[in-house]
């Protein structure tokens, strides 16, 4: 007799097998592979599914720390990578880059401002508008955490070969492609 543990476990590990989720071939057709390639399918989903799961808690964890929401950290990468390029933030381009209203923007904003994450000033050719600025406190802890775990994935795609890295490109552009299509 098998545990409730054992089953979650076997269930858990064949979630991705479309012996398992589709035995009738409803939805997955499968019986024009060998046992080979689809066991090396799943291993490719698996790998898929074992990434994202370490991104977001990853991306949980450092959200956590900072006691930050997913807008927030993405308003935050977006300053620095514009101060990196020399180009001012404003609330529009912040607005425009998070497909946010300039309300909600003016919300995140303030909350970034009381919380210490980032600083406002005057812009320096527009009386108007104003520029917004990553203080260097947070600047020093998205580095240590984010900017690292970029810096690896830099590496591991580095260290691919020229044509594995299209092959790459190629798969993960054709999911986006599957993921965006929409469902009859």
């Amino acid at each position: 007799m098998t545990s409730d543990k054992d089953d979650a476990r076997r269930i858990s590990s064949s979630l991705l097998d479309p012996r398992v989720i589709d035995p009738r071939q409803e939805l997955v057709r499968h019986d024009d592979v060998s046992e080979e390639e689809l066991l090396q399918i799943i291993r490719v989903l698996t790998a898929i599914r074992t990434w994202r799961e370490a991104e977001q808690k990853l991306s949980f964890e450092s959200r956590s720390h900072m006691k930050l929401n997913d807008t927030d950290m993405k308003a935050l990468r977006y300053i620095i990578a514009s101060m990196n390029a020399d180009v001012a933030v404003t609330a529009g381009a912040l607005s425009e880059h998070l497909h946010i209203s300039t309300a909600s923007t003016t919300k995140l904003l303030d909350r970034l401002e009381r919380a210490g994450h980032v600083e406002r000033h005057a812009h320096p050719s527009d009386r108007r508008a104003v520029v917004i600025s990553i203080t260097e406190e947070t600047h020093r802890e998205v580095r240590r955490t984010m900017g690292v775990q970029h810096a690896r994935r830099f590496e591991v795609a580095r260290n691919l070969p020229p044509e594995e890295r299209e092959v790459v490109i190629r798969f993960l552009n054709g999911l986006a492609e599957s993921i965006a299509a929409p469902i009859d």
